[in-house]
């Protein structure tokens, strides 16, 4: 389950950067990287793409649930020391 958490972030933070790069300096970083001009799309960039929106999903469900679950007892380092 880490394993998915860790692939989740990278690709929020890829997806990220690519629309940051679009907004700031219209370059599409996906695309670039399969060989496509900005704007276009093939096959490989849209699976990345899919990628990205589906990380959101898993990674919004994820906080949605934590939100909603009742909150484990916290401890201390000191709490059951004499």
């Amino acid at each position: 389950m880490e394993a998915m958490k860790w692939v989740a972030g990278t690709l929020l933070v890829v997806g990220g950067l690519n629309w940051g790069l679009v907004a700031i300096a219209e370059f599409d970083l996906v695309a670039w990287v399969v060989g496509e001009e900005f704007g276009e799309t093939n096959a490989l960039s849209r699976i990345v793409y899919a990628l990205v929106g589906l990380s959101a999903v898993y990674v919004a469900a994820h906080a949605v649930s934590r939100e909603s679950s009742p909150a484990s007892p916290r401890t201390t380092s000191a709490e059951g020391h004499a």
